[in-house]
């Protein structure tokens, strides 16, 4: 599959120190884009909705033990 080449040559290079911790976070933000990463107190304020709306009825992710909502549709 791609991801597991993906993630295979991305860690082969964070290894071989060929990434910086600056580049690493880039990635991160990048990838967040493209899923329009929200954490729920925010997702729930910008779209009027309650906390547990958002919690219980939106696509929810825990990443790095923090739980946001991914509305990339």
């Amino acid at each position: 599959m791609l991801i597991n080449t993906i993630c295979t040559h991305l860690s082969q290079r964070i290894e071989a120190g060929e990434l910086t911790n600056e580049d690493m976070v880039q990635l991160i933000e990048l990838v967040g884009s493209y899923l329009n990463l929200t954490t729920i107190s925010d997702y729930a304020k910008q779209n009027n909705i309650s906390y547990n709306g958002a919690k219980k009825f939106r696509n929810v992710a825990k990443i790095f033990n923090v739980k946001f909502v991914i509305d990339n549709n």
